[in-house]
């Protein structure tokens, strides 16, 4: 960014691991990277809404609402949205093929780069032998991540009233464990595979919610991350080119409070 108020124009952005309806969910960080940035096609590719966390109680506060309206809105305004179900929003699946105000449902699909490569959108949980044969581990292994979630929170409130940056414990703790490590990486090559098989050039997913662009043996993998720990986006520029956003490091709180405190702009405008 040029200032800490531009707008960025950018061909394509991709984004996943909202799990809206949690209370680890930074929206007002995502909410803020929204205002900032503009694109031709914006690809949510899964676990935009926590239909797992939804199902034990609701919760959904004002600037989860205000998320889905903003990205309804870009859809209005005549960015391409292409919504790719993850496991925690897999109800979503049912509706592959449908238009939702602007938006359309896709199971995976290809994105051609400005540049002409072609690259798999897949939410990625299908390559995840936990999620796929081991169900009730996984929801085991999901309450115990949101645990994690909540003191994730606890801790950064404490952070952004002694006036210091968003950081992530659960990622910090992901990435110290050897068997996350292992699984991290077989998750990666599997994707890479899937995308070689399928003719692409690279894939571009989410699940695992740690941000990620490496070569694979030719293949692109390029991981998104998520907007509970890391809060990043991939975004694709005018000619071609793919980057990670790290939002949180891009911001600080003061600049996220006086960004939204001066808009007067509805949400759902």
């Amino acid at each position: 960014m040029s200032s800490p108020e531009a707008v960025r124009r950018y061909r394509s952005i991709f984004i996943s691991d909202i799990h809206l309806g949690t209370a680890g969910c930074q929206a007002e960080l995502l909410l803020d990277f929204i205002r900032h940035v503009e694109c031709d096609h914006l690809y949510l590719v899964g676990d935009i809404v926590d239909g797992w966390k939804l199902k034990g109680g609701w919760f959904w506060p004002q600037a989860h609402n205000d998320v889905v309206q903003k990205i309804l809105r870009m859809a209005r305004k005549g960015t391409i949205v292409t919504y790719v179900p993850g496991n925690h929003d897999e109800f979503a699946r049912d509706f592959t093929g449908v238009h939702f105000g602007g938006v359309v449902v896709a199971r995976d699909c290809l994105h051609e780069t400005a540049d002409g490569r072609r690259f798999l959108v897949t939410h990625g949980d299908e390559f995840d032998g936990v999620v796929q044969h081991a169900r009730w581990l996984a929801f085991l292994g999901d309450w115990s991540y949101r645990t994690l979630l909540m003191l994730n929170t606890l801790l950064n409130r404490a952070r952004r009233r002694m006036g210091m940056g968003y950081w992530s414990l659960s990622a910090f703790l992901k990435v110290k464990v050897k068997n996350a490590l292992q699984f991290i990486e077989k998750f990666e090559d599997a994707l890479a595979e899937e995308a070689r098989r399928r003719g692409a050039d690279g894939v571009i997913c989410g699940h695992i919610h740690k941000a990620e662009m490496r070569d694979i043996q030719g293949i692109l993998y390029i991981n998104d991350g998520d907007w509970v720990e890391s809060c990043t986006a991939v975004a694709e520029d005018f000619d071609g080119s793919l980057q990670i956003i790290d939002w949180a490091k891009a911001r600080s709180w003061s600049m996220i409070a006086r960004s939204m405190s001066d808009s007067a702009e509805p949400a759902a405008a």
